[in-house]
């Protein structure tokens, strides 16, 4: 695993297979398909500059100068590897030879980033909609959280402020004398001309108004001016900070009353259709980003998911299978309408939602995986989920996200390779080419995509064809030959202007995949484990009858290189993606929208969690995700991503409850507990968003969040019962040998 850790540093790049089969006819044999998981900001290393250039293109193909183009240092040229189309180099490249390359043709940057010069830099613009339908506990942690991050921003980023609960209130900054908003009602939907004609920003409108009152110029934020409602609606934080605290400040509950018996009456669809249509009007093709924060379903408007009366239920995942959740079809195309103009004006929907129950995070999906937004689901405002997950959005320093916005994201590809498409944070551009491929998977029949927003670890999993083998590209897929891939980032980078990050990668084909040895030595078995689960979770949302992939098939069993891939895929069948019982829609749609926008390692452990032990005996060391680990004087570390959980064995409990790690002579016992709980803090710290921190003792109730992670080899009904101080676990799912032994059974039958 080193090797493809090694290359994910390096590239931010990994494939399920480093060698690819040189036939569509062999590829199909593969179980797992081929893909790469690409990080498009992962850091840049250090020791790498940034170019202060724009890049060098191929006439042809656009691709750009890469370390794998091969020069006539003589004529000044340059063959592109993917069109093989030769290109002279411009004058500056003139004095280029030998011994003195530009960087970009370097091994060490087949990853690179340009910086082209620009005299203009975007400020980002950050658009707050806050619930008032919240009780008022929950409305005080909300505003003190939203004070907290407007202190946070920097100065030159312009912000704005909807609040809305059964109407919605679009707030004006720019009126220093008093307090002035615009109100929309919330039960029916507004086109977006109304919109702009309500709060002034049509054209028609200003054209009437005499210049003496028109309240600016309208001009582009492009053009190097600011738009005309950036001066009422959108203002720099050094500007407002003062005003939006008054604001927050006198901010109450939604004064529409609520009838016994039913729902707050809560416009969530109208509220985000305002702000797309304002954010469209002011900054339309630059950086932007709409901060939801919800504490309620939506019972008014378009985007409703569930009636106003307490006695009509919200939808189940059973209702969804039966087609019996009258609202959730309509709500789902709503928000497709939705996702399709913030995509057209290059603007984010980041969601905060924070309810017992569930507020529609399944319906609004669409829009925030489509826009590239962050999401974060907790229980409360106040809880711990929200308030360090929404405080790590505007940190700076070392665990900085790194937002970024409005960018573009295309794949350029030797002719013998197709893209069949993307699952992850991303919306098609419909940019169609001899590189598409007939079968599509996710957003496809495109190489090129718009990611509105994207950050240090979102990623995006490209599906790969291979090209049907040809008399005329024969030779071109003879085994042991390379093709590249180069993979294309245009954003906005946090300083406001715009970047390019180029990755160009290489491997090579093999033939005979019957024998497999030569392909199954470059199998990455937690990239196909993290393919394959991205793979079934968007099948299960987009096949009603999707049945499980075939995991068995011969090739799985018989090489080394699958040693631990039967575990990842045991615990892919009982992990949240796959199986939604005991989750709600909402609950469900959050972690497959997580599983598919984080890296290989941090979706890994979504899948696999990771276990270490403590005790008085060695160091900490890690652990078998099993009920075996469990023991009386032990302490576990569990991290499931969304959760990380500290678990006392039953003595270690006792002897903390009588206080032995308060005396000075038991100080190693006081060091025993606390480097859990330190390790806990340094997991949660580095995490977006930032887990669910467990601590719990053997038998205690809080004990479950461990238990139903772990392998079952001890149950209820086994032969043999757990050893002296362990455990046995209440259920009738099958163990890991079990499932293994099923695994070499079918292997056998194929």
């Amino acid at each position: 695993m080193a090797h493809f850790a090694q290359q994910e540093a390096q590239d931010g790049v990994r494939f399920t297979f480093d060698k690819w089969p040189n036939s569509k006819i062999e590829a199909s044999k593969c179980v797992v398909p081929m893909a790469a998981v690409y990080t498009p900001l992962c850091r840049f290393p250090a020791e790498k500059q940034v170019l202060p250039y724009p890049p060098l293109r191929c006439r042809t193909c656009s691709a750009l100068l890469c370390p794998y183009v091969q020069i006539d240092y003589m004529g000044k040229l340059w063959v592109c590897p993917f069109c093989f189309q030769r290109n002279h180099f411009p004058q500056h490249y003139h004095h280029m030879n030998e011994n003195n390359l530009p960087p970009e043709l370097f091994q060490m940057y087949s990853t690179v980033e340009y910086a082209p010069p620009s005299d203009r830099a975007l400020p980002p613009v950050f658009l707050f909609v806050l619930d008032t339908c919240l009780i008022e506990e929950e409305l005080t942690f909300l505003k003190m959280a939203l004070k907290q991050a407007i202190e946070l921003l920097p100065e030159h980023a312009l912000v704005g402020l909807i609040t809305f609960g059964t109407q919605v209130h679009v707030h004006e900054l720019g009126c220093a004398e008093m307090s002035k908003a615009y109100v929309f009602r919330g039960s029916k939907e507004i086109s977006k001309e109304t919109i702009l004609d309500n709060l002034g920003l049509s054209p028609s409108r200003r054209a009437f108004q005499p210049k003496s009152q028109q309240p600016g110029v309208a001009v582009n934020v492009r053009d190097g001016a600011f738009a005309i409602g950036v001066n009422r609606f959108l203002l720099p934080q050094a500007d407002c900070e003062y005003t939006l605290g008054a604001l927050l400040d006198d901010l109450q509950r939604d004064a529409w009353p609520v009838q016994p018996g039913h729902r707050a009456l809560r416009c969530t669809g109208t509220a985000l259709a305002v702000a797309a249509g304002l954010l469209g009007a002011c900054v339309s093709g630059t950086g932007a980003r709409i901060m939801a924060f919800l504490g309620g379903p939506c019972t008014e408007g378009p985007g409703t998911i569930v009636g106003k009366e307490l006695s009509d239920p919200i939808r189940s995942h059973k209702d969804l299978d039966k087609d019996a959740a009258p609202h959730y079809h309509k709500a789902v195309k709503f928000y497709q309408g939705l996702s399709k103009q913030l995509v057209e004006q290059g603007h984010v929907l980041d969601l905060f939602a924070c309810a017992l129950d569930q507020v529609g995070v399944a319906e609004i999906k669409v829009a925030v995986e489509r826009t590239g937004g962050l999401v974060v689901l907790a229980e409360s405002f106040g809880n711990s989920v929200f308030k360090e997950s929404f405080k790590r959005v505007f940190e700076a320093g070392e665990n900085a996200l790194g937002l970024a916005f409005n960018g573009t994201f295309e794949v350029i590809c030797s002719k013998d390779v197709k893209i069949q498409g993307i699952i992850g944070p991303c919306a098609s551009l419909e940019k169609k080419g001899p590189s598409c491929s007939e079968t599509v998977i996710g957003q496809g029949n495109t190489s090129a995509w718009k990611m509105c927003g994207l950050d240090n670890s979102t990623s995006l999993t490209i599906f790969f064809d291979i090209a049907t083998s040809e008399q005329s590209n024969a030779a071109a897929q003879a085994a042991g030959r390379p093709f590249f891939l180069q993979f294309l980032t245009q954003y906005q980078h946090p300083d406001g202007k715009m970047r390019i990050r180029a990755t160009t990668v290489y491997r090579q084909w093999v033939e005979n995949v019957g024998n497999g040895e030569e392909l199954v030595s470059g199998f990455d078995q937690e990239t196909a484990a993290v393919v394959l689960a991205r793979l079934a979770s968007h099948k299960m949302e987009t096949e009603k009858y999707f049945k499980e992939l075939d995991f068995g098939r011969r090739s799985l069993m018989q090489h080394d290189e699958f040693a631990i891939f039967p575990q990842f895929l045991f615990n892919l069948r009982r992990s949240q993606f796959v199986q939604v019982f005991n989750n709600s829609p909402d609950e469900t749609a959050y972690f497959r929208m997580l599983l598919n926008r984080e890296n290989v390692t941090n979706s890994v452990v979504m899948i696999q969690p990771s276990l270490i032990t403590y005790s008085m005996q060695g160091p900490p060391e890690p652990a078998l995700l099993d009920v075996a680990a469990i023991a009386v004087d032990r302490i576990l570390l569990l991290d499931a991503y969304f959760s990380v959980v500290v678990f006392h064995g039953m003595n270690v409990a006792q002897w903390r409850n009588a206080g032995y790690h308060n005396q000075p002579e038991y100080q190693s016992f006081a060091q025993l507990l606390q480097a859990p709980l330190d390790d806990a803090q340094a997991i949660i710290s580095e995490r977006f968003p930032a887990p669910r921190l467990v601590v719990c003792d053997q038998h205690g109730s809080q004990a479950r969040f461990l238990l139903a992670k772990l392998n079952p080899s001890a149950t209820y009904n086994s032969a043999q019962g757990p050893p002296p101080g362990g455990d046995i676990l209440f259920t009738d799912d099958v163990s890991l040998q079990v499932f293994v032994e099923h695994l070499q059974r079918l292997a056998v039958q194929s």
